[in-house]
């Protein structure tokens, strides 16, 4: 699955053919409130991960920069994530949103997440991991035209720390690779499952880089 994607400022063209598409799950800095939040959801019925962080290797045909994107039900919705992209040896942040089956959700978290296309913007930022001012990073989301998420980074582990931990629960992977990062808790603490939204990711002093998508279900 070939992505085109703009590095911002620059008018180059990356053409990134991802080996592996992982989302990465339960990266909240607070490891005591990531406990206690993976405890709420066991309560509730949904699946335990296996590890924390959890990673979830998904196909990288999920990967879509495009506008309107097909679903599988009604009951799916978004998260605004930062998206770490590896190009050539090159390291590039952009937005995303690891949208997600919730009636899957319930009951198996992989093929929830498997289940739906991860929208990506097409423009990224060229960025060095170990020193990218990642807590002053400010994401935001939006569903319809209402406020969703919005918070910065410095809730979230830093890229670098993320990656390092991917590496040692999936092993090494060459080539080019796309890592959703985690995200932040949802303004009115309830899913919606809208259909136009909105996100973005604020650099400090660098671009905002945004994408906005629509919802279609897919006709059986």
């Amino acid at each position: 699955m070939i992505v085109r994607l703009h590095v911002a400022g620059t008018g180059e063209v990356l053409t990134v053919d991802p080996r592996r598409l992982v989302v990465a799950g339960y990266t909240g800095r607070d490891e005591h409130a990531v406990a206690e939040h993976i405890a709420e959801l066991a309560a509730i019925g949904v699946p335990e991960p296996a590890t924390v962080p959890a990673f979830y290797d998904l196909d990288p045909g999920l990967l879509t920069t495009d506008p309107v994107v097909e679903v599988g039900g009604p009951a799916t919705s978004g998260e605004v994530e930062p998206v770490v992209v590896r190009h050539d040896g090159r390291y590039f942040l952009g937005v995303g949103s690891d949208h997600t089956d919730r009636d899957l959700e319930r009951t198996d978290i992989a093929a929830a997440k498997a289940g739906c296309p991860k929208p990506i913007g097409g423009s990224v930022a060229e960025v060095d991991l170990s020193t990218v001012d990642w807590d002053r990073i400010v994401v935001d989301s939006s569903v319809d035209g209402w406020p969703y998420q919005r918070g910065p980074l410095s809730a979230l582990r830093r890229p670098d720390e993320l990656l390092a931990r991917l590496t040692a629960v999936l092993g090494e992977t060459t080539g080019d690779l796309v890592v959703f990062c985690g995200t932040l808790p949802l303004l009115s603490g309830q899913f919606v499952y809208g259909a136009y939204w909105r996100t973005h990711v604020e650099l400090p002093g660098g671009p905002t880089l945004t994408h906005a998508y629509e919802t279609k279900q897919r006709s059986e």
